[in-house]
């Protein structure tokens, strides 16, 4: 597969894999104004280990071009694919419940000052 340089249909494909494979609980979250490292975090859920390890290996070999680095293999409890402008989480769901990216954020932006009193 070439290298698909539109985020927008890197995006749309990473989450048909997803869904593909059978992952939970699939989030994306938009971090274009909060972030400088990426545009996308996805985040998702594999049953077990072996679960995870199989969704981030499918997607990583499909998307192959497209893949800066890949993190949390074999171990596979919380695995990540850094594609750039996306970001890819795949977590078994105790330990997605245990970091709650979601919430971290949709906290206020870095440059957002929280008043207090």
């Amino acid at each position: 597969m070439s290298k698909l340089t539109n985020p927008k249909v890197l995006k749309s494909t990473i989450l048909r894999l997803l869904e593909e494979m059978k992952a939970k609980k699939i989030k994306i979250l938009d971090l274009k104004k909060k972030s400088s490292f990426t545009d996308y975090l996805i985040i998702s859920e594999g049953t077990s280990s072996r679960h995870v390890n199989s969704i981030v290996g499918k997607i990583s070999k499909e998307l192959k071009k497209n893949v800066i680095s890949v993190e949390g293999l074999p171990l596979a409890d919380w695995a990540l694919v850094d594609f750039g402008d996306i970001v890819l989480h795949v977590f078994k769901p105790e330990i997605r419940e245990h970091y709650n990216l979601e919430k971290i954020w949709s906290e206020h932006s870095p440059n957002e000052k929280k008043s207090f009193g």
